[in-house]
């Protein structure tokens, strides 16, 4: 048994793990496993110069095939000790219940059977075999599900090194990306700085100008205020003289008095003015540009936490606005969702209720509010002309309106060029740019509304306390030619 044992040992450690047959011309790789030449040959054809072990799956360069002929010779011996019986014999396998020899196989229970068993009434209707007959139709069976388990293989192994191939090509593409990334960022940070060194460098330059101008008028009318002192104390001292005395030389005192109006000096030059202009352009338009870039761009998560948290520590309740398609104006458009109305240029033929502004470009929001604190956004496309705000349920509908808290509506407009509240009268808003994103608050206990830039939290105006009385509230937009407004999500 012992020298059974060791043959059958002897005869696995001469199977190709590719294959699963005896080594022919064996080979060995770096990582010391052995595989048929032509096994690993076949592996190393579908890749590249360099093959990945099977086994182990280190990679080896292909020149690297060493001939193993002490495995070589093992595989002769082998192969004597299968085609020659071994002097020591396995134990013939005998019948559990007849002790017989096994010399059958039953097909449809698929066990072997001795001759008693073949007899037996269990296997009577049976399909019966020799046991040599049964051994080379399932070795058929096996080597063909060997095959197509070694093509499977063969199959997924070229999948992995492709996938790995691939994945390398990504990393290496999302390298060049960073790579590119950094250096652009560097670049912007570097333009950034030099702009605003350029700018700070030009307001300097301005502020000398400025500061030596003032000087200049400073001593001028320093001068002038001295000389008039002196002359109004030398009249005052004529005009208290006596009859005898006061029209002596009343020729030269008349003279000085009839000097001709001090003519005050430009607080600011034409040039200096027109420099203060074009610098403050040159600046409104660097932070715009700058300002839809950075819209432009997808809000971190934190930035959007902070604005969440922002919101609950003033006690205000985000508000899910939506546009009433019946009170819009026969020349503006909602869309289907209620969320956004645009100017479209012509009348359209809707039913003329109640509720609908037919003279003012105006629509309402179909929530109204009496209590509580609420907020919401609303988003500028374009356009000269418009306005957001809140108005009074009641606010009229039917003929010419002229926003204002008087006629029920508290908002800011954009009107002809001018960014402006709409108090009685207007009161202009002296910002740097139009924000683009308008922020709304409305505190219905408070009877006050405030206006938010809502892309860096600053305040633009606020109607003081009680100055929207009780009742129900409703947002209110004003959409003029050529403009689009969207309230945000």
């Amino acid at each position: 048994m012992a020298a059974a044992k060791a043959a059958k040992t002897l005869q696995d450690e001469a199977i190709c793990p590719i294959c699963l047959e005896y080594f022919n011309d064996p080979v060995s790789l770096d990582c010391n496993h052995d595989f048929c030449r032509a096994c690993i040959t076949q592996c190393r054809a579908r890749f590249s110069t360099t093959i990945s072990c099977p086994q182990c799956r280190e990679t080896c360069p292909q020149r690297n095939l060493k001939p193993n002929r002490k495995l070589k010779n093992i595989v002769e011996l082998a192969r004597e000790l299968t085609l020659q019986p071994g002097r020591e014999q396995e134990t013939e396998r005998l019948c559990e219940k007849h002790r017989e020899p096994l010399k059958l196989f039953c097909k449809e229970d698929k066990i072997p059977i001795c001759l008693v068993c073949d007899r037996a009434k269990e296997h009577k209707n049976h399909t019966v075999v020799p046991e040599e007959e049964a051994i080379k139709e399932f070795k058929e069976k096996i080597q063909a599900h060997l095959k197509k388990l070694r093509e499977e293989r063969a199959r997924l192994m070229e999948f992995q090194e492709s996938s790995k191939k691939r994945g390398q090509e990504n990393l290496r593409k999302t390298q060049t990306e960073r790579e590119k990334i950094v250096s652009e960022f560097q670049q912007l940070r570097q333009f950034l700085e030099e702009q605003e060194k350029l700018l700070l460098a030009q307001l300097l330059k301005l502020d000398e100008e400025i500061l030596k101008i003032q000087t200049e008028n400073m001593n001028i009318l320093s001068a002038e205020m001295s000389h008039l002192t002196e002359l109004i104390r030398d009249i005052e001292g004529k005009y208290q003289k006596p009859a005898s005395e006061f029209l002596q030389d009343i020729r030269s005192t008349l003279s000085r008095c009839e000097k001709g109006k001090f003519q005050q000096p430009e607080e600011i030059s034409p040039e200096l003015e027109k420099g203060l202009s074009d610098f403050s352009q040159k600046t409104v338009t660097l932070i715009e540009t700058l300002r839809k870039f950075k819209d432009t761009l997808p809000s971190a998560p934190e930035t959007k936490r902070r604005e969440s948290l922002g919101l609950l520590r003033l006690g205000k309740i985000a508000a899910n606005v939506t546009l009433d398609p019946d009170t819009a104006h026969a020349e503006l458009v909602p869309s289907e969702d209620g969320k956004s109305a645009r100017w479209a240029g012509t009348w359209q033929n809707l039913p003329d209720n109640p509720e609908r502004f037919d003279t003012a470009l105006c629509v309402l929001g179909c929530e109204g509010f009496t209590s509580g604190r609420h907020c919401w956004e609303v988003e500028v496309w374009g356009g000269k002309c418009w306005a957001v705000g809140v108005a009074r349920e009641s606010v009229r509908r039917k003929g010419r309106l002229h926003p204002s808290p008087a006629e029920g509506i508290w908002a800011v407009e954009l009107w002809g060029g001018h960014f402006q509240a709409l108090t009685s009268p207007e009161t202009p808003l002296p910002l740097l740019w139009v924000p683009l994103r308008i922020r709304v608050c409305l505190d219905c206990d408070r009877g006050q509304v405030t206006f938010f830039d809502a892309g860096d939290e600053a305040p633009i105006f606020t109607f003081p306390l009680s100055s929207v009385p009780g009742g129900r509230i409703h947002p209110w937009l004003r959409v003029g030619p050529g403009s689009q407004l969207s309230l945000c999500p």
